[in-house]
């Protein structure tokens, strides 16, 4: 039997990947217990996307078990042992602010569960592919003192820097600069993946995203920016802007077009490598922009007002360089822009508010 084992299964990338891997496995074993519930209160809940994942594939497991606890995991590897084929592992707290409110728990979850997962992989199914989602985090601040530029509606980098054509490749130091809690959280979690595939020889790939969206993120306001703003837009709650004057920039990828990066990696895996994962040039937007398309789309004003006060750690600027995977599997590219993926967000949020999963 080929398995394919999914954490943070009801989660945005998880049950992306659950719907992508369904017809390539004989069974997807899904583990997550709706922690992002427990960090994010209602809006963050991931018990609809839990349910609906369990009615529209039939070769869908699912379990609740906590990363953290190897007692709880252990059971769940060991049954299918060498069957699993695969893992994807995107279970997170993925919170700055949240962290620095239980660093213990964030660390449980990014750090100690990341190692819980790493170890009951080699010791029973060593020969899995183990893919790892990281974050642009762990580059911490560095990025901010690129040499950026400000416009009329975005910061951008200058046009003489050599990240000015395809953005921040994975040479970028994520050493000295403050990643904030979460950030070191993922640092931690990210070394060990990649030592896992240097020091054992194991399949694994680590995946540090941009901003991963699309229509089944539940969205709030600590984490989630695009699903939450579009979410605001229609039901017409109040969005705050933190710092840079609205012109910060992220890339956007669509959780699809991450999930075949998986697949890609999945078929020809390179021990202990590191790839950039986002929208890069093909997808990003500044939050001013981003608020313009999401009133476009929704055909409505979004309340929203300003804070000088940045998240500590975020990014001023940041797209993601992802020539380096391209390279390696030139057969990938994006399938998703990012006004396609709003116009999904805004279709699959409206379709929950009105009672019905889309």
């Amino acid at each position: 039997m080929n398995i394919a084992l999914v954490t943070g299964s009801a989660g945005l990338i998880g049950s992306e990947s659950v719907a992508f891997l369904a017809d390539k496995f004989d069974l997807v074993i899904g583990i997550d217990n709706n922690l992002r519930q427990y960090f994010f209160g209602a809006d963050g809940s991931t018990e609809w996307n839990r349910t609906r994942i369990s009615e529209a594939y039939s070769n869908y497991k699912h379990y609740p078990a906590d990363i953290r606890e190897v007692s709880q995991l252990e059971p769940i590897f060991k049954e299918f042992g060498t069957d699993i084929k695969m893992i994807v592992h995107t279970a997170a707290q993925p919170s700055h602010d949240w962290a620095a409110r239980e660093p213990f728990t964030d660390f449980g979850v990014n750090a100690v569960g990341t190692l819980n997962m790493l170890e009951m992989t080699r010791l029973n199914c060593p020969e899995a592919v183990f893919i790892f989602t990281s974050t642009n985090k762990v580059y911490g601040d560095n990025p901010n003192y690129l040499p950026l530029v400000e416009l009329e509606t975005r910061w951008e980098i200058d046009e003489n820097h050599p990240y000015f054509e395809n953005g921040i490749d994975e040479n970028h130091s994520i050493d000295h600069t403050k990643h904030s809690i979460f950030g070191a959280s993922k640092v931690a979690a990210d070394i060990m993946v990649q030592e896992y595939g240097r020091y054992f020889g194991m399949k694994t790939g680590t995946f540090r995203g941009g901003c991963l969206t699309g229509p089944n993120h539940s969205g709030a306001q600590l984490h989630g920016f695009l699903a939450y703003l579009m979410k605001c837009a229609i039901t017409g709650n109040h969005y705050t802007i933190f710092g840079y004057k609205g012109k910060q920039v992220r890339d956007n990828i669509h959780s699809h077009d991450l999930v075949n990066m998986f697949w890609h990696f999945y078929q020809n895996p390179r021990p202990g490598e590191v790839y950039n994962a986002g929208g890069g040039r093909y997808a990003n937007c500044s939050m001013l922009e981003a608020i313009t398309l999401c009133e476009q789309i929704s055909g409505k004003k979004l309340s929203y007002s300003y804070s000088d006060t940045n998240r500590i750690g975020d990014h001023i600027w940041y797209v993601s360089d992802l020539s380096k995977f391209k390279a390696h599997y030139p057969g990938w590219n994006w399938e998703y822009g990012l006004e396609e993926t709003l116009t999904q967000i805004h279709d699959g949020i409206a379709a929950r508010l009105a009672g019905t999963i889309a």
